[in-house]
């Protein structure tokens, strides 16, 4: 998904964020507004998961949305 589509739709997709990685606080979602590397960090912080792995659940999810 292009980074410009997720900053136009995030607040369409902030309640799907907030579904999928239910850890994230308001706060974390109004400072993330749509960039991937932010939303990445906040995961591993929230979650205490490798970068790589951060990015690999931000990709499937970038994945599942394409298919809907």
């Amino acid at each position: 998904m292009n980074q410009d589509i997720i900053k136009s739709q995030w607040k369409q997709l902030k309640g799907e964020v907030k579904q999928k990685w239910a850890r994230l606080t308001d706060d974390d979602l109004t400072l993330i507004e749509g960039k991937r590397d932010v939303l990445e960090g906040k995961i591993q912080e929230r979650y205490g998961l490798a970068r790589d792995k951060a990015e690999a659940e931000v990709r499937d999810f970038e994945q599942r949305l394409r298919k809907h």
